[in-house]
């Protein structure tokens, strides 16, 4: 008898990532710490720092970096109880550097195990058990059988009211726009939030037009969270529109891993029953949070320091 599904659950690649110390180029490193990252593990651990019910599975190698991902999100309270561990394929690796002043990633990632993952491999009453479903188009990327999988993840929420959010995620190094395009426009048909980045959406679209992407946007069900649009956020929900602005950063130390604790803070909000401007405030608070640390995960706040800036209250130390 399975346990009772996490309130969120959410699947994907996660993969060993290794660094140098500093901005320093991998070729004129000695050392490089070891970490990891994925886009659908990082937002889990965000959630689960934010006081979220939370799981995540997906495939990894049975191997010391499969299982440091494992033993990690589980100590981070995230549900992993339905995440395979692959005899056959590896865990995915990615390497990043800095180089004359931009940041370069190095992956290395075919034929990983989660590139193999396969429709029928998923729980479907753990999806079923949810009240939300979080994807990105990452997973879709990654291989046809993984495609394959999300769509039919998709499904299964979509047949038991589950509701769907779905990151695009758009990485033109995996796939061109084209075929990004004919897989994840679909995906924000059925989702019941849309979580696009403003380049994204012009992408997407292939227009810079805002007036054409904002109609293309509304005849959605989704409630759409553009970010990234100038300094702000935009919220589209049921016709009406809403911007913010960005919560300020005291200093930006490291870009990557903003957009899942962005994402990571709206769920959250959503879960705890705010209205979707209401879950953009902690998302954006989470978000600026995130990029002052080094990371893909590490520097996701907990709650009770997204709380005080919430609420404004100062910041006292003994």
């Amino acid at each position: 008898m399975h346990e009772a599904s996490p309130q969120i659950v959410t699947f994907g690649e996660s993969m060993a990532l290794f660094m140098p110390e500093g901005h320093k180029s991998i070729e004129r490193a000695a050392t490089l710490e070891q970490g990891f990252g994925g886009a659908e593990s990082n937002v889990a651990i965000g959630l689960a720092r934010l006081g979220s019910s939370v799981g995540w599975f997906g495939a990894l190698g049975d191997d010391p970096f499969g299982k440091i991902i494992l033993k990690t999100l589980r100590g981070e309270g995230v549900d992993v109880s339905r995440v395979q561990l692959s005899t056959e394929a590896p865990t995915g690796m990615m390497f990043r550097e800095h180089v004359a002043g931009r940041m370069a990633v190095h992956y290395f990632r075919k034929h990983s195990a989660a590139s193999r993952m396969q429709p029928e491999q998923l729980d479907e009453n753990y999806i079923r058990g949810a009240k939300l479903l979080h994807v990105t188009g990452i997973t879709a990327a990654l291989s046809e059988d993984c495609r394959k999988t999300l769509r039919r993840a998709v499904d299964i929420a979509k047949e038991a009211g589950v509701l769907v959010s779905f990151d695009p995620n758009l990485r033109l190094k995996l796939w061109s726009i084209e075929e990004a395009r004919e897989t994840l426009l679909p995906l924000a048909a059925d989702a019941d939030y849309f979580l696009p980045g403003w380049d994204e959406l012009k992408l997407l679209y292939d227009t810079d037009n805002y007036e054409h992407i904002k109609d293309r946007l509304t005849k959605l069900k989704a409630v759409t969270i553009i970010k990234g649009r100038g300094d702000t956020t935009v919220v589209l929900d049921k016709g009406q529109e809403e911007s913010l602005p960005f919560y300020p950063a005291e200093q930006v130390v490291d870009t990557v891993g903003a957009g899942d604790g962005f994402c990571a803070g709206f769920l959250a909000g959503i879960m705890k029953g705010y209205s979707p401007v209401e879950a953009v405030r902690l998302a954006s608070i989470n978000g600026s949070l995130v990029v002052q640390m080094r990371g893909d995960w590490e520097a996701l706040p907990e709650w009770s320091v997204v709380q005080q800036r919430l609420t404004a209250k100062a910041w006292v130390e003994r």
